[in-house]
């Protein structure tokens, strides 16, 4: 572990979970848009100006747990000035947050990793209910709500969330995590319309060069030489 919380490097070794979901989830994203105050689409108070479904307390704990996965260093800024609770924050918003393609009428068993998304709740009522439970255990701990804990303080209680090991009132901690950790990841590689990876600063970090499929004609040119190509996004193409 690094002061900074968790390594970098071990959140990127992560990217072949999170990738997996990445295509039906950026499908399913909200039309992008501008971020506007909104009514919570999941009862609870107004989402905070500027974001669609995470009302103040959310994002200011989202921000600082996107923060904490990715640290601003001389790789690249922080969660937050990537974009990347803003890409939650639309995922949440949209038709994957609320469930719209998703079975959610049991009966609940505990499933197989394979098996897909095994709760009653949609992921925006997931992460809302995760939330305020991470926060009360927080605040009933430490005194303290999460994004307002000491470096190593917020890493312990990420760490123990990892493994499962906190117990939250409404869900269970380790799918918490999970889910938290899938939308971090894919706010950091996404295509940037649709929230994260501002500036593209994700794609530069790994050498993605972005949505073109002609990129493949480059391959037999660029064979065993770097291939130093300004990335392009969905938006670049209209």
């Amino acid at each position: 572990m690094t002061d900074e919380g968790l390594d970098r490097r071990r959140f990127l070794g992560g990217l072949g979970a999170g990738a997996a979901a990445l295509g039906a989830d950026v499908a399913e994203a909200a039309e992008p848009a501008p971020g506007v105050t909104a009514a919570s689409p999941a009862g609870g108070p107004p989402a905070l100006a500027g974001y669609q479904f995470l009302n103040p307390d959310e994002a200011a704990f989202m921000e600082a747990f996107v923060d904490h996965l990715i640290p601003a260093d001389a790789l690249s800024p922080s969660g937050t000035e990537l974009g990347v609770a803003v890409y939650v924050d639309r995922q949440l918003a949209g038709a994957w947050g609320k469930g719209a393609r998703m079975y959610l009428q049991g009966p609940w068993r505990r499933g197989t990793p394979n098996q897909g998304w095994q709760s009653p709740m949609t992921p925006a009522d997931l992460v809302r209910t995760g939330i305020a439970a991470l926060d009360a255990h927080c605040r009933r701990v430490a005194k303290l709500p999460f994004e307002r804990l000491g470096p190593d303080a917020r890493e312990d209680a990420v760490a123990a969330l990892a493994q499962g090991k906190i117990e939250l009132e409404g869900v269970a901690s380790k799918l918490l995590f999970d889910t938290l950790y899938a939308l971090a990841t894919e706010g950091l590689f996404a295509d940037p319309i649709y929230g994260g990876n501002r500036d593209k600063a994700g794609w530069r970090l790994v050498g993605f060069p972005g949505v073109i499929a002609t990129h493949a004609q480059d391959i037999e040119t660029y064979r065993g030489r770097r291939y130093d190509a300004e990335p392009m996004s969905i938006a670049d193409m209209s």
